[in-house]
């Protein structure tokens, strides 16, 4: 005999919810809301739910990064965190300090950024040699296509000195990187990479992400890795994508069914990152005469495994950031969909990760075969602007074209917002602040768009299409996350705000504040699917 259904119903609150923007009550049952209105007729409608009073709490969906590395993120946090070096000196400094404090097998570090410092001279393999002689030492640059590496890691790898992006000095790029990274990789053990995992995914929850993409290849974490995340119990929802290409429908399932992933993209690589001079660009670096890049697939690459994922039933997708590597991806869907026809091409959901130098003529074209761009307004907030890394990588006019949200969605291209943690924080006020004032006019997206980049457009990012998910309506799972927060208000036209009404007539659900300098909410509990997923 089945168990009696359980109802709680939420009262007192301020619910997101597009179909009952002045909703004040939410009635879940069994994992399942199953309806959202005013507290009164709450209660006479659920006389026997279980009353969760929230105090005037707001209630919105759980947050989703699509573009995250687990473990990554979480050997930063539990390790050797660079992000804020103040300079090459300083970051020597913490090395020698983790390197007496601990006996790791491998210092994992990442986040220096030498385009921040007074002097934009990286670390090289005779400073971490001093600072930690004889050990094992991967010091990853902020956005993980390039790191420094000691002599005993070096040794460690595959012979280096004839692969692409080799020096013996200066932080590894390209094939050397890869080869470099994995050597790192193999020498961290099962237990740092548990204490690492969980440290992420708790870290996550903190924040009021429900569920997470993990963008994983093997160039990137390695299949145990990859595996292992997959294994754990976690309330934070996994979905897993493996950077492989194929060539073949049969080897993409064999692939996908090898791996244990759920998809065959995220992080497969057609180029790298602008700040390590190997996103693959159409003309030189300004900063880097004569370089234009890296390029790791070719076009008839992407071709093929776009057509196998899309006669297997498989979701595909790469990474491009450059502008030549972004023409070559869209040049792949567009030779599939004249094969294919575009219904049959659109119905996988095929995405793209970063298209930070996107047109809106090849939005267009990806809009129209159903092609979803995950894309990271932090990026923005970090690099972008006229002082920016990307300013001086680029020149000023390639710089404020990059990450043009509002341009792209006014396509019809479906937007899905991440972090890349660890490259940028999992923090979703700041990256929806981020998304809203972008650095480039005209290039910010409003803040309900935002919120629904982060919520219902992940989730469509991730094959989720039935309309509900990502969504505070009846009939959608109950992933929620309830939030201490001041006023709520409406974005009107011209970036100003109307404060928030209970007026039904206005029918548009108001957020927090994302105006410049305010402050985040504060999480106070979420829920993914019934299951507890963060309590303070």
């Amino acid at each position: 005999m089945s168990p009696a259904p359980h109802t709680q119903l939420l009262v007192g609150g301020r619910i997101y919810s597009a179909g009952a923007p002045d909703a004040t009550a939410m009635a879940v049952t069994d994992g399942t809301i199953v309806w959202v209105g005013q507290d009164r007729p709450g209660r006479a409608l659920h006389p026997d739910a279980e009353i969760v009073d929230l105090h005037g709490a707001f209630v919105a969906p759980g947050f989703v990064d699509t573009h995250v590395h687990t473990t990554s993120h979480g050997l930063a946090l539990t390790g050797l965190d660079l992000t804020d070096a103040t300079d090459r000196a300083d970051a020597l400094r913490r090395v020698r300090a983790h390197a007496d404090a601990h006996d790791d097998a491998v210092i994992w570090g990442h986040g220096w950024d030498e385009t921040r410092w007074p002097d934009p001279t990286p670390p090289t393999t005779a400073d971490l040699d001093a600072a930690a002689p004889a050990r094992l030492v991967y010091l990853g640059r902020i956005d993980a296509h390039s790191a420094a590496a000691s002599s005993a890691l070096r040794a460690a790898a595959e012979p280096l000195d004839e692969l692409a992006g080799f020096d013996p000095q200066q932080p590894l790029t390209a094939a050397a990187h890869h080869a470099v990274r994995g050597a790192a990789r193999r020498g961290l053990t099962a237990a740092q990479r548990a204490r690492a995992r969980l440290a992420a995914l708790d870290d996550f929850a903190a924040h009021g992400y429900v569920a997470v993409h993990e963008c994983a290849g093997p160039d990137i974490s390695g299949l145990d890795d990859f595996t292992e995340l997959l294994g754990t119990d976690h309330p934070v929802q996994v979905r897993g994508y493996w950077g492989h290409a194929v060539r073949t429908g049969e080897e993409a399932a064999e692939l996908l069914a090898a791996t244990g992933a759920d998809a065959l993209g995220g992080d497969l690589f057609v180029d790298g990152s602008i700040g390590s001079h190997t996103a693959a660009l159409a003309r030189p670096y300004d900063d880097l005469p004569g370089c234009c890049g890296t390029t790791y697939l070719t076009e008839d690459e992407l071709t093929a495994h776009v057509r196998a994922c899309t006669s297997a039933g498989i979701q595909a997708g790469f990474h491009v950031i450059g502008d030549a590597a972004t023409t070559a991806a869209v040049a792949a869907f567009e030779a599939v969909a004249a094969e294919v026809g575009g219904p049959a091409l659109a119905a996988r959901g095929h995405r793209l990760e970063h298209v930070e130098s996107l047109t809106v003529a090849q939005a267009e074209v990806l809009a129209r075969y159903g092609v979803i761009a995950s894309m990271q307004p932090g990026f923005d907030a970090l690099w972008g602007g006229p002082d920016g890394m990307y300013a001086a990588r680029l020149g000023a006019e390639r710089a404020a074209a990059l990450n043009a949200f509002a341009p792209l969605a006014g396509t019809g291209l479906s937007l899905a917002f991440g972090s890349d943690a660890p490259v940028t924080a999992p923090r979703p006020w700041p990256m929806l602040r981020a998304a809203v004032h972008h650095r480039t006019a005209g290039s910010g997206i409003s803040p309900r768009a935002a919120f629904a980049a982060a919520t219902r457009g992940a989730w469509r990012a991730g094959g989720v299409r039935d309309g509900l998910a990502g969504t505070l309506e009846p009939g959608a799972p109950a992933s929620y996350a309830i939030w201490e927060v001041g006023e709520l208000v409406v974005a009107a036209p011209k970036d100003s705000v109307q404060r928030w009404s209970t007026d039904p007539r206005s029918r548009v659900a108001p957020l927090p504040d994302l105006g410049p300098g305010t402050a985040d909410p504060v999480l106070v509990r979420s829920v993914h699917r019934g299951r507890i997923v963060y309590a303070r």
